[in-house]
């Protein structure tokens, strides 16, 4: 992979290849959990986690709200196993 390209496993789920810029003060899980699912790549600085233990807390709460939304059909399509 050329150094100026994202790997495949996260270009394929961008809708457009831009970054929710890290804000100091402002960005948390929030923000890249509704930039993750918007189809663009959410970050937040670290120090606004405040802790080791807040960035551990940010990550699962990220990574656990993500999970679910694959585990559930978009808003207004039926799901693969809705009848047809």
């Amino acid at each position: 992979m050329p150094p100026n390209r994202l790997s495949e496993k996260i270009a394929k789920r961008l809708r457009l290849p831009l970054i929710a810029a890290p804000m100091l003060a402002v960005s948390g899980p929030d923000l890249v959990i509704a930039a993750c699912k918007a189809g663009v790549i959410g970050s937040f600085p670290l120090a606004n986690a405040r802790s080791v233990e807040g960035v551990n807390a940010w990550l699962t709460k990220i990574e656990t709200d993500l999970a679910e939304r694959q585990t559930k059909p978009p808003t207004g399509l039926p799901h693969h196993s809705a009848p047809t």
